[in-house]
């Protein structure tokens, strides 16, 4: 008892997702030897399953430990960075972010830019994210592209962060899988204090509670847990499939020019269907290790039904059937410009809007739709 009060007392936090330490039941989060607590840097065991065998255990917090900490935010007198998917703006964007905030000034970062293809205008996709940031009800103070994984942008970043905060504390936030953890260890390795290095990996909810960094001035960066999207194809399929379906290099867009009544299959994730418009150009941004098969929309049903979790794949094999039913959205386009639909966590389809179409998207029962002005 006594032993249990001491560690209460004098509470240890994981270097790597901010959890207290508990040494008493493997089976909960924040379990760590009692042998590892002599170490320098102490971390959890999922931690360093996540580290060194690229295991992950499922996250305790729900909804409203993530409401809690949105509300702490916006009680403090902080910078608000909010990172986003570039790849995956839709299903990345942090709903409601205006609510929770208050009046404290807000920078966004578009993370993953090295995944956007070589030939796209940067300034063009910075105007785009203001746009869509204010048609969001967001206006931030500035918006930077960085790559956490290559370290594209970082010093631009910093300087921002820098000039915005005139000293404050900095809070940065995002949902599941977006890389806020892998920027911060960019910004500790590339700026000291390497060995306080937090936990990443490609699953959802790694940060399991607010980890705390010390900036030269005695303020501190915060970095937040993710907040679950649920509308995220991502939070559908296994570990397994989830590495598939995201984007580890840059993206080569594969153009089809199709005619109506014929359909696309995007792996065994979703299925286009141009319903009715004259003949022309799809082009497809998702991963590209994901296969993609054309055929005529008359035999896109019995395709699925024999094929889907083998050649239409991921989902694989018996993680096929796992996947909620597919439920099907109706867009129609129409010619004024080049226009997005997105399915969230997967990617996009382009079409160039100069010719009316009717297209039925076909996804997993919850996984969002949307339509854009073109991103690229």
């Amino acid at each position: 008892m006594e032993e249990q009060d001491l560690m209460t007392e004098e509470a240890i936090h994981c270097a790597g997702c901010g959890i207290e330490i508990q040494t008493d039941d493997q089976a909960k989060p924040g379990y760590t030897p009692r042998s590892a607590l002599d170490r320098d840097t102490v971390i959890c065991q999922r931690c360093y399953r996540i580290k060194h065998y690229n295991e992950v255990a499922p996250v305790s917090m729900d909804d409203d430990d993530f409401l809690r900490i949105l509300n702490g935010i916006g009680a403090a007198d902080t910078l608000v960075v909010m990172v986003v998917d570039l790849f995956d703006f839709q299903g990345s964007w942090l709903r409601g972010l205006p609510r929770f905030v208050g009046k404290n000034p807000i920078l966004l970062v578009g993370n993953k830019v090295d995944l956007l293809p070589k030939n796209i205008n940067l300034n063009r996709v910075r105007n785009w994210i203001q746009h869509e940031a204010k048609e969001r009800g967001l206006k931030p103070e500035d918006v930077v592209l960085v790559s956490a994984a290559k370290g594209i942008g970082i010093d631009e970043l910093l300087a921002r962060i820098g000039q915005l905060r005139k000293g404050k504390d900095v809070h940065i936030v995002g949902v599941t899988n977006v890389g806020k953890s892998t920027l911060i260890n960019r910004i500790l390795h590339d700026y000291g204090a390497a060995d306080m290095e937090i936990t990443t990996s490609p699953f959802p909810g790694t940060t399991l509670d607010k980890i705390e960094i010390p900036l030269e001035d005695g303020r501190l960066l915060y970095d937040t847990p993710g907040i679950i999207n649920r509308d995220q194809i991502g939070h559908m399929v296994t570990a397994q499939d989830l590495r598939k379906l995201s984007p580890t290099a840059r993206i080569n867009p594969k153009v089809y020019q199709l005619n109506d009544q014929q359909t696309l299959f995007l792996a065994g994730l979703a299925r286009i269907d141009f319903v009715r418009g004259e003949r022309q150009s799809f082009t497809v941004y998702i991963a590209n290790n994901l296969y993609i098969h054309r055929t005529k929309l008359d035999q896109a049903d019995e395709i699925f039904a024999k094929h889907h979790g083998e050649l239409l794949a991921p989902p694989t094999g018996e993680s096929a059937k796992q996947l909620p039913a597919f439920t099907k959205h109706t867009v129609k386009i129409e010619a004024k410009g080049p226009t997005d639909i997105v399915i969230s966590g997967l990617g996009w389809v382009t079409l160039q809007g100069k010719l009316p179409a009717v297209v039925d998207i076909h996804v997993p029962k919850g996984v969002a739709i949307g339509v854009r002005k073109a991103l690229i």
